[in-house]
């Protein structure tokens, strides 16, 4: 686990306080006007605070009573004037410190405490789980991966919160009306046949790919450029942000993407740093590339999900690189 730099961590403790701020009520207009300011200094200000809302929601409602125990003790006493600005910052100051604690940890971690609450379904490291839903429909979850369901009387929809999913659509009819959707990564994807892939890649990046008929890929807003949606027929596959919009993507190999269903990764002039983070969702402890120069090194290779071990001995044997294993982490150099 790596720990948090000085300044991410400064980030991270003025977004849960804000969080919690945000939380307890309404701001006032000078409280308001330095959050503004606040999220416009630099622009990782504003996802680690939408994290923290997330965080904080996810916790419920903490049993944290943000009344200092000496002055649970006193005797009420009227009040003829407005609480100070200090008295008002110690109502939250005890919640925001454990809120911190607990973004530190999942900044570190990345998604995973979030998705343990967040998810109807998830996989570990290595797991590859098939999912039957009320529908009809099938879920196949790759590994290290989640996904929440969220149908109601208008859509069937499901949210992929990580990794990567296909989905075998149970078609609409008389008895089913509802239209089924996948939304990930501030896109989603309409079916409008029956199997589809959908992988998310990061926050506002993910890629579909259609293994059957044809689905309907578009954006939840606007992109900064390109095309906000498009049609893909089966075979075919694209890649949305919020950058960029919509891309088809002519030359992916939707066989090799998928080939994790087969029990085997292939790897076809893939960046060792991308092998890596593959291999990565696959097998016990952490591969580390230590050394930066290396992560444009192409690997080509079928690696059996079973054989991993022996698949990385091969790998660093193959390339010429060296191997330390320290503690279940494997630094490669």
């Amino acid at each position: 686990m790596n720990s948090q730099g000085p300044e991410q961590q400064t980030i991270t403790e003025a977004a849960a306080h804000w969080a919690v701020r945000l939380h307890a009520g309404e701001l006032d207009a000078e409280a308001q006007a330095r959050l503004a300011q606040w999220l416009a200094d630099d622009q990782r200000h504003a996802p680690a605070l939408r994290f923290a809302e997330q965080t904080w929601a996810a916790l419920g409602d903490l049993a944290l009573d943000s009344k200092p125990a000496d002055l649970r003790l006193r005797p009420k006493v009227a009040r003829s004037v407005p609480v100070t600005r200090r008295r008002r910052l110690l109502r939250w100051v005890k919640p925001a410190a454990v809120l911190s604690l607990v973004l530190a940890v999942g900044w570190a971690c990345g998604p995973t405490l979030l998705l343990q609450i967040e998810a109807d379904y998830r996989t570990g490291t290595g797991e590859i789980r098939t999912v039957q839903l009320v529908d009809g429909s099938s879920v196949e979850l790759d590994a290290s991966s989640a996904i929440r369901i969220d149908y109601d009387s208008a859509e069937r929809r499901i949210r992929l919160l990580a990794g990567s999913a296909v989905f075998d659509v149970a078609p609409m009819g008389e008895a089913e009306t509802r239209p089924f959707v996948v939304q990930s990564a501030g896109g989603q994807t309409k079916a409008l046949g029956t199997r589809f892939v959908v992988g998310r890649q990061s926050s506002d990046q993910a890629w579909v790919g259609v293994l059957q008929h044809s689905v309907a890929v578009s954006l939840q807003t606007l992109p900064a450029q390109g095309s906000p949606r498009q049609t893909l027929m089966e075979g075919q596959s694209a890649r949305y942000s919020a950058s960029n919009g919509v891309q088809a993507l002519p030359g992916f190999d939707l066989s090799a993407a998928t080939s994790w269903r087969r029990g085997v990764l292939v790897f076809d002039r893939q960046p060792l740093a991308q092998v890596i983070g593959q291999l990565n969702r696959y097998r016990p402890g952490q591969i580390i590339l230590a050394n930066p120069a290396l992560a444009t090194r192409q690997v080509s290779g079928v690696f059996r999900l079973e054989l991993l071990d022996s698949a990385l001995q091969t790998l660093t044997r193959e390339l010429h690189v060296q191997r330390v294993e320290l503690a279940g982490v494997s630094l490669i150099y």
